[in-house]
């Protein structure tokens, strides 16, 4: 079992270093080609950013492909498996369809075509869910035209979740990172635990996708040098869409049955994948959530689903009082907590210890959402003593100009002083729109 792990790791390292080392001149030929929007009235980032990073992570993809198709034991799951051309396929067309986005911008419609194409062309080559597990009924055979409908909708709300929360610096790309070493654990214990090659191209496409984001990380933390853009974001999404696709709709729950040694035993080790619709669930539960809050919430006011917000919940946690490094950090904290204790409770779900541990860390996790609220004030007369975060200084008697800091230096202009953007369809979801007018409405660039 340790050289699989080697060659993981030799996979993994590869691809990080591709994405890292092209990073740098992808964010000078970004500049040089303009694609660096003006500021809206609802960024958080006070700079114009050029964006176009999925161009490095899509050749950090390629490269870990290539290497894992030349090693001992990696090489096997391109010799009896057409998923990873498949994937490589599909990556392709939604790479290509963000950039042209990201510079240009696309029409919404055009671009959930485009990614209900590149989910087709990775049907059309294999990579489709076949069977649902169903607990209390048993595996249920989906027809063609079923399993191709479920497909291209697991691989669409993927990308949008995780387009969604791709609004702070280093946010989507940690998220992605924390769901993915969490599938590696679950894929590779259904590989070399039970012996299912089937489960073999997940485990790749999860080293694979970590890489991408351990390589983009670095220029991506606050302060940003360079945005993913929508070229990276759909990526992204669409690769971890292809593992939760590959590991649940084709492994064999019978197969898993006669390997894990009963029944029971199956059905404890397809705990967190019974249904493949429940999968982004569990790996990217908050991007999830925050794709449905965000249509509930513009339904609920009558605008478009794809109208642009500062309702996120990363927006959220910012005017309740968090820095920026802090509020990634918690998202980045639910992400681990969510993803984990769904690969620990699959594991052993017969454990009330995983189950304690799991409530008692959200309890952590609510502390520390609530941290603002109990930040301490100090009385009137000794103000003038302590940092001026512990000060009752009310923000709207701040001057006209002035310009607050966060803990960690970010600087936050007063609201008044932001001029109001009218919300319109943009980049913040990976189907939304932008004005192709940018000279005449800056405020309605990208992002």
């Amino acid at each position: 079992m340790g050289q699989p792990v080697r060659e993981y790791l030799l996979t993994l390292c590869v691809t990080a270093a591709v994405t890292y080392l092209l990073t740098g001149p992808v964010r000078k030929f970004a500049i040089a080609a303009g694609a660096m929007p003006e500021i809206r009235a609802r960024d958080v980032h006070r700079e114009p950013t050029p964006r176009l990073g999925g161009i490095a992570m899509f050749g950090g993809l390629c490269a870990g492909l290539l290497v894992a198709s030349h090693l001992t034991n990696l090489k096997s799951v391109f010799e009896n498996s057409n998923e990873p051309r498949a994937l490589l396929s599909g990556a392709a067309l939604i790479w290509i369809l963000g950039v042209l986005d990201d510079k240009w911008g696309v029409d919404a419609l055009v671009k959930l075509g485009g990614q209900m194409i590149a989910a087709g062309v990775m049907v059309l080559q294999g990579l489709t869910i076949l069977w649902i597990p169903i607990p209390g009924v048993g595996t249920v055979s989906l027809t063609p035209m079923q399993g191709t409908l479920l497909t291209v909708a697991l691989v669409v709300i993927t990308i949008n979740a995780v387009n969604f929360v791709d609004g702070l610096d280093g946010l989507a790309s940690g998220m992605v990172c924390i769901a993915a070493a969490a599938f590696f654990m679950y894929a590779y214990r259904m590989w070399f635990g039970y012996g299912i090659e089937a489960a073999a191209p997940a485990t790749l496409f999860s080293v694979v996708l970590m890489g991408m984001c351990l390589g983009f990380l670095p220029h991506n933390m606050h302060p940003a040098r360079i945005f993913m853009g929508d070229s990276g974001s759909m990526l992204i999404g669409l690769v971890m869409a292809a593992g939760a696709v590959s590991v649940t709709g084709q492994v064999d729950p019978d197969l898993l049955n006669l390997k894990a040694g009963g029944l029971r035993e199956a059905t404890h080790a397809m705990v967190p994948v019974y249904i493949p619709l429940l999968l982004p669930l569990t790996v990217i539960a908050v991007p999830v959530a925050d794709l449905i809050l965000a249509i509930v919430r513009r339904t609920w006011k009558g605008q478009s689903p794809f109208a642009a917000d500062r309702g996120h919940l990363h927006h959220r946690l910012l005017e309740i009082g968090h820095s920026h490094s802090r509020a990634v950090l918690i998202m980045y904290f639910w992400s681990a907590l969510i993803a984990f204790g769904a690969v620990a409770y699959s594991a052993n779900n017969a454990s009330m210890w995983i189950v304690l541990g799991i409530v008692l860390l959200s309890a952590v996790g609510l502390v520390l959402l609530l941290l603002p609220r109990f930040t301490p004030r100090a009385p009137l007369w000794a103000e003038w003593m302590v940092p001026p975060r512990y000060r009752r200084v009310a923000p709207a008697a701040m001057p006209a100009g002035t310009v607050a800091a966060t803990e960690d230096g970010d600087a936050v202009e007063p609201e008044e002083e932001r001029e109001p953007v009218p919300a319109g369809l943009h980049g913040a979801t990976a189907i939304g729109d932008r004005s192709r007018f940018v000279g005449r409405r800056k405020a309605d660039s990208h992002r």
